[in-house]
């Protein structure tokens, strides 16, 4: 469903506390964060909600494990904080998905490696 179909008139003498141009995963997170603190927002979209990067997504919220491989160990800590306020902020919208792990021969690191780093996330 087009977002034009329920886009509400708004007067132009509305007072905003904050304007959000963008309603991807991060314009959305944004508003609604703001929104849930007493802030008065308008969320401004050209298309509809989610339909440019963010449509183009896996749909999987990680926990960043591709940044342990880098060391970054407070970006995976502050992404595995985010997706599990998800998990219990939208527990309609975001399920747990079982994934496997394959190791091959030809893996850039040792099967020890991967297996504990797997076991730190």
């Amino acid at each position: 469903m087009k977002q034009t179909s329920q886009t509400p008139q708004t007067p132009q003498t509305a007072h905003f506390d904050l304007i959000v141009i963008g309603a991807g995963i991060n314009g959305l997170g944004i508003a609604r964060d703001a929104a849930e603190r007493g802030l008065r927002v308008a969320l401004v979209e050209q298309e509809d909600f989610c339909a440019g990067v963010s449509a183009w997504s896996g749909r999987l919220v990680h926990g960043g494990l591709r940044y342990l491989e880098h060391g970054d160990v407070p970006l995976v800590r502050e992404s595995l904080r985010e997706r599990e306020r998800l998990f219990h902020v939208a527990p309609h919208l975001v399920k747990p998905v079982r994934l496997i792990m394959p190791f091959f021969s030809r893996n850039t690191r040792p099967s020890w490696m991967i297996r504990l780093g797997m076991i730190a996330y």
